[in-house]
């Protein structure tokens, strides 16, 4: 995947992230996120007509990145949907949100990145193709350190009755807001191609390190 390297910097209010030029970023909003998507999807067809027989593929997939990302309040979400000579195609996405959180007493949750991460549940997998997951803090360059997660995860499906999980890979970095109690911008990386997992955690990882709070 060394071809992503140039990197397209996003800037929205309150942020800034860079993410790999070929990635595209899409209109999250219910009223109009599909026909953005299939018009994303079109042009793309007809920069690269090799991938049309994908249409459909990188169609569901976008507009279930979509879905997710408004549901958990993104602010930004980016995609990337390539075939590099498989018969599946590589997906994976980045979403920017801003999320806080209270205690029952209705006091701001503590935004320290070692609080945060001594709240996070670490997973061991227990036998090969189990799903699992790592806590750890990390340095962001620029912002300082803030609590992350990563692994195998079995993800639930948002709004299904029949309590369906996807599994795939995710990270998640929390990053303190200044000056804003309980408040944390919520870096996370996802994709469903598990055989890639350690590349995509390069990736995500390369990502989350590129963001800054602006203003």
């Amino acid at each position: 995947m060394a071809r992503y390297m140039e990197a397209l910097t996003v800037e929205r209010g309150g942020f800034r992230i860079k993410v790999p030029e070929s990635w595209w970023e899409f209109d999250v909003r219910p009223e109009s996120r599909d026909d953005s998507i299939r018009r994303m999807v079109g042009e793309r067809l007809r920069q690269r007509p090799e991938l049309t027989p994908h249409r459909d593929t990188y169609i569901e997939f976008l507009r279930k990145a979509a879905a997710d990302a408004w549901k958990s309040g993104a602010l930004y979400c980016g995609c990337m949907a390539e075939n590099f000579g498989g018969d599946t195609p590589i997906t994976g996405s980045v979403t920017v949100s801003l999320v806080s959180g209270r205690n029952e007493r209705g006091e701001p949750l503590s935004t320290d990145p070692a609080v945060i991460a001594g709240q996070l549940a670490v997973k061991e997998a227990k036998k090969e193709g189990d799903s699992w997951r790592k806590v750890t803090t990390v340095d962001i360059p620029g912002v300082g350190p803030a609590a992350r997660t990563y692994g195998i995860e079995d993800i639930p499906v948002p709004g299904d009755a029949l309590n369906r999980t996807v599994r795939a890979v995710l990270m998640q970095t929390y990053i303190p807001v200044p000056e804003q109690e309980g408040k944390v911008a919520l870096v996370a990386g996802s994709s469903q191609v598990l055989d890639l997992a350690d590349s995509f955690f390069d990736i995500f990882d390369a990502i989350t390190s590129t963001f800054r709070f602006t203003g």
